[in-house]
């Protein structure tokens, strides 16, 4: 096994989802603390050397770089994973996956999460549209759905897309609390994912993302 180390930021939805996928791998590996917008040079300077987008999360695996959640933990799962039910080897299984995954990038992170919290904590926008609101009730719509027949979102088994989902997800509710009477199954699987031995992965920088958020003071335009 090489040698893993992961660059990441608890309070970042992204990085949790790795940090998840490292627990449930049981991987061990270096963590770097790397706060965006700081002024550490010099963790700047490294990510501009390995990391043409500057971002995180990025794990180095020997000398192997990779950033993007998303290909990180399909790329663990594959490379690390004890049997294939983080991320099956059956294509039309993985397929299901891949597109949660999916949906989760361009749906619930970029379009609803990080387009309201871009407003009001990096713009300091004091108002915000309605519909920067209504984006996470059908979000949360959508996963009721996924979730009609299965315990969780891409089946019965537990995958990779359910840690890249429950990040974003659990950081939503920064925003719109889930109510169990509107949404029972989505509701469900959040519990279902909070039982997890490892779940403080996410929990402890979930908490830390909507605290940030509750110190910002904005409106919704009616």
């Amino acid at each position: 096994m090489g040698k893993l180390t992961f660059y990441g930021f608890d309070p970042s939805p992204p990085c949790r989802a790795v940090k998840l996928t490292l627990a449930a791998l049981q991987l061990p590996y270096d963590y770097v603390v790397l706060v965006p917008n700081s002024k550490d040079e010099k963790l700047e300077e490294l990510l501009k050397k390995k990391n043409p987008q500057h971002t995180v999360p990025m794990l180095e695996d020997d000398d192997a770089i990779i950033w993007d959640s998303h290909a990180i933990i399909t790329y663990l799962v594959s490379k690390y994973g004890k049997d294939d039910s983080l991320y099956p080897k059956d294509l039309l299984k993985r397929a299901v996956v891949d597109q949660r995954l999916h949906f989760e990038n361009g749906v619930v992170f970029i379009s609803t999460l990080r387009a309201i919290t871009r407003l009001v904590l990096f713009m300091g926008q004091k108002e915000v549209p309605k519909e920067r609101i209504d984006a996470f009730i059908e979000v949360y719509d959508f996963m009721e759905a996924f979730l009609k027949d299965n315990d969780y979102v891409a089946g019965n088994q537990l995958t990779v897309a359910d840690f890249s989902l429950i990040s974003t997800i659990s950081s939503s509710q920064a925003y719109v609390e889930i109510e169990s009477s509107k949404w029972p199954r989505l509701s469900a699987w959040v519990k279902r994912m909070e039982e997890l031995p490892y779940y403080s992965e996410n929990s402890n920088g979930a908490k830390l993302f909507i605290a940030k958020v509750k110190t910002a003071t904005f409106t919704v335009a009616a």
